[in-house]
């Protein structure tokens, strides 16, 4: 009866064969391996699993990985006729001492949960352990955005024991610099990874003392291709369409003045657009350079419309008073004439055009004079004759400021792209 009492006893409960094989019950696992003596080391090892986002704004990146810690805690050697180890799960991480391993600059981190706790522990015979988590960590990047969008940027995940010095604690890369291995189909939207790197050093505290630290370094590499689509493009197509208000005849003053409108809020909103998705530094970026130059072209193809107008005004204005008609029937000057239909009259072109309104008229009596078989022939001449006197009528009309920034414009956009695309890549 005794006995089956004892078996029915529900608050006694005998230990686990895991823990009595380890010896868990008999050591304070509160202190370290050796404590007292020499610092324990502790080897660690990463597998980058994926960098999963990295933000320009929040200066921070995201990234998970596989962590393995490495060390010999001689609490927890065993006999094994087989010399073969076990292995546990997060339950029993709680009742033995593990490194106090963070991530220095860390924003947010978590140890994966799904379907359950993502850690394992693995203990030698010889007292060999072997810690592993798998983690998903964001972390402070420090970036330089003044070659954007042309930038590299290098960021690294620091390593380092929490309450551990250098006395205590010897932090260091198990395999050197094969100790750091990434997955083969890591990529980004926006950048291009060029290497991965591991290294170390010490880090000073003024209360605590030095620290061993541990550096996971990688460069980033932006792709370029994306904000050529986005801004550098349609920047350069709009400086281009600004050139063609130069082209356009100068009288033409409603056609000139709303394409340069047109083209200077547009690239207003590239630059707006630019800017919203960056974060506000107090330095110029490599796009800003680009862009605020494209606009500044943009702007001075307007300026330059409102000297021709200015000037050919003053123009009208002299040939006017010295033909005599500034009064009388022609009392109207030219900038009168401008405000009521926003076209320039100039006298010696409206002249022309009559004479070559006459002359048409004649040459359309004559084809009527002349055989039927013959006006298909003379239609033809005509039309030849009308393209050819309104292009010489157009060029006799464009002031020569239009003439030189046909030339000069486009020669400085391009020495301006090749210094530019020359000193950023």
């Amino acid at each position: 009866r005794e006995i089956k009492m004892r078996k029915l006893d529900s608050t006694k409960v005998r230990p686990l064969k895991s823990e009595h094989l380890l010896h868990i019950q008999d050591h304070d696992f509160a202190l370290r391996p050796g404590f007292g003596g020499s610092p324990i080391p502790v080897g660690i090892d990463v597998q980058v699993e994926s960098i999963d986002s990295i933000s320009e704004v929040d200066m921070d990146f995201t990234m998970t990985l596989y962590l393995r810690h490495y060390w010999k805690d001689e609490r927890l050697s065993f006999r094994s006729n087989k010399n073969k180890s076990m292995t546990f799960d997060g339950r029993l991480i709680k009742k033995i001492w593990v490194p106090d391993v963070f991530f220095v600059h860390s924003k947010r981190s978590f140890i994966h949960d799904t379907t359950v706790e993502n850690v394992m522990l693995r203990v030698y015979p010889d007292g060999n352990v072997l810690f592993s988590l798998r983690i998903t960590v964001s972390a402070m990047c420090f970036m330089d955005f003044s070659r954007f969008p042309l930038d590299t940027q290098n960021c690294s995940l620091e390593l380092e024991s929490y309450a551990y010095n250098e006395d205590d604690l010897m932090l260091y890369w198990k395999h050197g610099n094969k100790s750091l291995s990434t997955d083969e189909h890591i990529s980004l939207s926006q950048f291009f990874i060029e290497e991965f790197s591991a290294s170390s050093g010490l880090a000073f505290y003024s209360s605590t003392g030095w620290y061993n630290r541990l550096f996971i370094n990688f460069a980033l590499r932006r792709h370029i291709f994306f904000f050529v689509l986005q801004s550098y493009f349609p920047a350069m197509l709009m400086v281009m369409l600004s050139w063609v208000s130069f082209w356009i005849d100068r009288r033409a003053v409603p056609a000139r003045v709303s394409l340069g409108i047109t083209t200077v809020l547009t690239m207003s909103t590239i630059m707006t657009g630019v800017s919203a998705s960056m974060p506000q530094v107090s330095y110029i970026k490599a796009v800003d350079v680009y862009l605020w130059i494209s606009f500044l072209f943009v702007f001075l193809s307007v300026i330059e419309y409102a000297a021709v107008n200015y000037l050919t005004t003053i123009e009208e204005r002299k040939q006017l008073k010295k033909r005599g008609k500034a009064s009388g029937m022609y009392s109207i000057d030219a900038v009168q004439a401008m405000a009521f239909d926003g076209c320039f009259h100039d006298t010696d072109v409206d002249m022309d055009l009559t004479a070559f309104s006459d002359r048409c008229e004649e040459n359309e009596t004559r084809a009527r004079a002349a055989s039927v078989s013959n006006v298909d022939t003379t239609r033809m001449k005509r039309k030849r004759s009308l393209k050819g006197n309104v292009g010489r009528i157009i060029l006799q009309n464009n002031h020569v400021i239009d003439t030189y920034s046909r030339i000069i414009f486009p020669s400085v956009y391009i020495v301006f792209n090749f210094f530019y695309w020359g000193l950023y890549i």
